[in-house]
């Protein structure tokens, strides 16, 4: 039976061994994203046949596979031939892969194909957006979000810090703590997200991380966790903000995509999770884009 580990933050070097320079169009597979969720969906990961094969279990997905990292074309019908035997000798697989990519799932059609099932997961999407657009908010489209953005800096006094410095982190450390506590319905992936928030700030030097904290006077109101995981794109891991400040996602999120990230063409934004709420602001930014994963089984 094959061992899978848990993943840790000395796993970072292997992990972008794999990656290499990462060719994804979703943020899944970033190791800053897989540290940051690795309590909530229980990553594990294991070499079968000289390829990273990272395996999530999260509440009412069961255990799943992402699709295999610096698996050779002529390796890779014999590594999933050994997925499936692990999937069928553990119950608490429902799928066999998840959060797969198109470019991924044609090379399945390629050798499967009626003997495979798929699905897209439309509840899953990435958000594409253009980096200036964001930055200008231009057009119609986003001329709410302009306005919002001019009412936060004609009515706050306010001042940005790098996250990067410890008195930062630790400001965000505890505004993240008071929004959670602020909640009235606190979810597991809530819970969840604060651990792995607290594990990326505790590493950030050995970690991709690119973050901003916004102050009013002496205390946090809002801050930004991202990263370039290529030469063209950006990544939003997280964003937390003091609504009572008027306007004030407007404000991070076109200030961080102005000062950090100029040098990208597009900004992914992560997906809505089928959340009314979060797929209504997600929209109002006009994506340019939504980047579709993948749910496959081999019969």
């Amino acid at each position: 039976m094959t061992e899978f580990k848990a993943l840790g933050i000395e796993d970072r070097d292997l992990f972008n061994k794999y990656l290499g320079q990462y060719r994804f169009y979703t943020y899944e597979y970033s190791f800053l994203t897989l540290y940051l969720w690795k309590k909530y969906c229980n990553v594990e990961y294991a070499i079968i046949n000289d390829a990273l094969i990272i395996r999530k279990n999260q509440e009412k997905m069961g255990s799943y596979f992402m699709q295999p990292l610096g698996c050779s074309a002529g390796s890779l019908r014999e590594t999933i031939t050994e997925l499936i035997k692990i999937k069928r000798e553990d119950p608490a697989f429902i799928h066999l892969f998840r959060e797969i990519e198109e470019p991924f799932l044609y090379r399945l059609q390629d050798i499967y194909g009626a003997n495979m099932q798929y699905y897209e997961d439309l509840n899953n999407s990435d958000y594409i957006y253009e980096t200036q657009k964001l930055i200008n908010l231009s057009g119609d489209k986003l001329s709410k979000r302009k306005n919002l953005y001019h009412q936060f800096i004609n009515s706050y006094d306010y001042s940005l810090q790098d996250i990067h410095d410890k008195m930062v982190i630790r400001d965000c450390l505890d505004f993240s703590r008071s929004w959670l506590q602020e909640q009235k319905i606190k979810s597991a992936q809530m819970v969840c997200e604060l651990a792995g928030i607290e594990d990326v700030l505790e590493h950030l030097e050995r970690l991709n991380v690119i973050g901003m904290a916004v102050y009013e006077g002496e205390k946090v109101i809002a801050y930004t966790i991202g990263e370039k995981i290529n030469c063209k794109m950006a990544v939003i891991h997280v964003e937390k903000g003091d609504i009572q400040y008027k306007g004030i996602y407007a404000f991070i999120n076109k200030t961080f995509a102005e000062k950090y990230l100029q040098d990208t063409i597009y900004i992914n934004r992560e997906e809505d999770m089928g959340i009314a709420g979060l797929r209504k602001a997600k929209q109002a930014y006009d994506p340019v884009k939504l980047e579709k994963k993948y749910v496959a089984d081999i019969l």
